[in-house]
């Protein structure tokens, strides 16, 4: 019979961390910088012990866009179309999570991502559908317990990259942000907004890692 004292004490489970906001504000190049971070021994730490680096759940929105064949005016143009490619992008985000297993990650953007693009161009109804499915719910769950970040619009970087749908202006990029905002607080999900006049890939990084270092005592999961 192995002797229970001698077996090693298994590691308690970081805190999940997403990374979301309006088109634009910096997410992907701020998750490879988390990347970079954490994949040094000495930087993975949680409540003061060593802990694996996370995995990381790219965005799945272009996946979606690629495999099947929707394009980012499909989401103005057709309600049902972008009702739809929503959908998809929704269970797509679910398997990604699903397919990290019992590791920990930092998401490349969340369940909630197309809930507030369905809300912005289709609705509040299919909004609301979305929400009501067992998918969001479970996505919902999961965002609770973890560290949300939401990058702030209205730095200078924006452009357009062929791919995403972009705002009209300046002031739709800081209110689709706003929105992002609100629908969270709604939803019962606790955040912390980085600034855009933070725009050193250092500074970034340093700070969601301040924010996730400060839960170590206080973890949800």
């Amino acid at each position: 019979m192995e002797d229970i004292l001698s077996s090693p004490r298994s590691s308690p489970k970081p805190m999940n961390i997403y990374i979301v906001g309006a088109q634009s504000t910096g997410k992907t190049t701020l998750v490879k910088g988390l990347q970079e971070y954490l994949s040094l021994h000495e930087n993975c730490k949680w409540q003061d012990e060593q802990t694996s680096a996370p995995k990381v759940i790219i965005e799945v929105a272009r996946g979606v866009l690629r495999d099947y064949a929707f394009t980012a005016e499909d989401i103005t143009s057709s309600p049902t179309r972008a009702i739809e490619l929503q959908r998809l992008i929704l269970e797509a985000q679910l398997q990604a999570e699903a397919e990290v297993g019992d590791a920990w990650f930092i998401s490349d953007r969340s369940g909630f991502d197309p809930v507030i693009y369905a809300l912005r161009y289709v609705g509040t109804d299919a909004a609301r559908e979305l929400m009501a499915s067992k998918t969001f719910v479970a996505l919902q769950e999961r965002m609770q317990r973890s560290l949300v970040i939401i990058c702030e619009a209205g730095a200078d970087w924006l452009f357009d990259d062929g791919v995403r749908l972009m705002p009209n202006d300046k002031e739709d990029w800081v209110a689709f942000h706003s929105l992002f905002c609100a629908s969270l607080e709604a939803a019962g999900v606790e955040y912390f907004v980085l600034p855009h006049s933070v725009t050193g890939s250092t500074e970034r990084v340093k700070f969601v890692i301040e924010k996730w270092a400060a839960d170590h005592e206080q973890s949800k999961i």
